[in-house]
């Protein structure tokens, strides 16, 4: 028998029991469905953590004190240029934070600031969307300038932030000028929080606002990314050597990279237990075509023994039913594809990163193929292993 002819034969069999093939596709399509979703899911996230951490640079390293407030061994400016000594470190910035009312006209929110000098800026990645950033000059002449994040901005304004260059906010009591909103960077899981925090100059915080006992923390930038690891053993070794009260042990030493990392982690945990669910669905959606392929081979058992008496091998019989399995499990995948596509808009209603990708499609259609094979092997060599003549007295 040619391979037109039982191709052929399979599709007239499939035809003629639309409703049962219908049924037995569904677990597929099912299957397919939630595999295509689940890396779409998986990739959104890894995409989501990516563009988080895009602006903040994987090299930089944050040392700030474990209690907020004055501490008994603060960190200090001074801290911050011992730490450029070390050959693996590029820059060391001592960064003021606070937290107060933040105004503008009717409306007022409880926020972050922060004090820097110019140059952290441009190595932080901290772009000005609208009006400037912070200049040196604003730093010696003690200007009461600020640049916004835009989340706070966008707050401060009910969602129009750029209105706000020019204009004063009051900061903790204190009036500032808005001279820039930055573009928004997604640092959701900085420790510094950059988009929700109003920026201004480290002698204007000393002066107006914390005082020149606050606690500093301080945001290294090391050389490279393989450098990191070596730049935070010379941090840990000078906090020993100058805070001799309780070392290092009295600081947090954070790197960006090892926090990307975890996060990526997270992501990839997330997508491999949908995954595993996916294949569960799939393994279902198999034995549920391995039990149909069973009452069709018992259904045409003495079709079965015509097709043996008329010459027939066991070997055509084999093809003829596993492709029928291939076929129903093929056309489950490329549906179930389909439909994962068409789900997507659900997923971004609910706000669920996904992302459809290749990967997704190709993962589905082979999942699918290679279920119809595995479960629709067994049942198809039962039915080329039929005696002719037992088959064709089957009633």
């Amino acid at each position: 028998m040619q391979l037109k002819q039982l191709i052929k034969l399979v599709l007239t069999n499939i035809y003629q029991n639309k409703v049962r093939t219908f049924l037995t596709t569904l677990g597929v399509i099912v299957g397919t469905a939630t595999i295509f979703l689940v890396v779409a899911i998986g990739t959104g996230a890894e995409a989501q953590v990516s563009e988080q951490y895009a602006q903040l640079n994987v090299g930089t390293i944050i040392v700030m004190n474990f209690s907020r407030g004055t501490g008994a061994d603060p960190l200090t400016t001074e801290d911050a240029a011992r730490f450029l000594k070390s050959e693996y470190i590029e820059y060391a910035f001592p960064v003021l934070q606070g937290m107060g009312d933040i105004t503008y006209g009717n409306y007022s929110t409880q926020g972050n600031y922060s004090a820097i000098s110019p140059d952290f800026q441009a190595v932080n990645h901290l772009t000005v969307l609208e009006g400037r950033g912070l200049e040196e000059a604003d730093n010696t002449k003690k200007n009461k300038v600020a640049v916004l994040g835009y989340e706070l901005a966008n707050t401060l304004t009910n969602s129009n932030p750029l209105e706000i260059v020019g204009k004063n906010v009051t900061i903790s009591n204190r009036k500032f000028q808005v001279v820039g909103v930055n573009e928004r960077i997604g640092d959701t899981t900085s420790p510094m929080g950059y988009d929700n925090a109003a920026l201004i100059s480290y002698a204007v915080a000393e002066k107006y606002l914390l005082g020149t006992r606050a606690n500093p923390t301080i945001v290294v930038q090391a050389k490279d990314l393989d450098s990191v690891d070596a730049a935070m053993g010379d941090i840990e070794y000078m906090l020993d050597e100058t805070h001799r009260a309780g070392g290092s042990d009295q600081f947090r030493i954070l790197d960006a990279g090892s926090s990307l990392a975890a996060a990526q982690k997270s992501a990839n945990t997330l997508s491999m237990l949908l995954l595993a669910v996916a294949v569960v669905v799939l393994i279902v959606s198999g034995i549920g075509i391995m039990n149909v392929m069973f009452v069709t081979v018992k259904e045409r058992t003495r079709e079965i023994g015509i097709l043996r008496a008329i010459g027939a091998k066991k070997r055509e019989v084999l093809t003829q039913f596993l492709l029928e399995a291939v076929v129903i499990s093929l056309a489950g995948g490329l549906i179930g594809v389909a439909a994962g596509y068409c789900a997507m808009p659900l997923l971004t209603f609910f706000e669920l990163p996904s992302q459809a990708s290749i990967n997704g499609v190709l993962l589905g259609v082979v999942f699918s193929v290679v279920t119809g094979v595995f479960f629709g092997f067994y049942p198809a060599l039962k039915a080329a292993e039929l005696d002719p003549i037992e088959a064709l007295r089957y009633e």
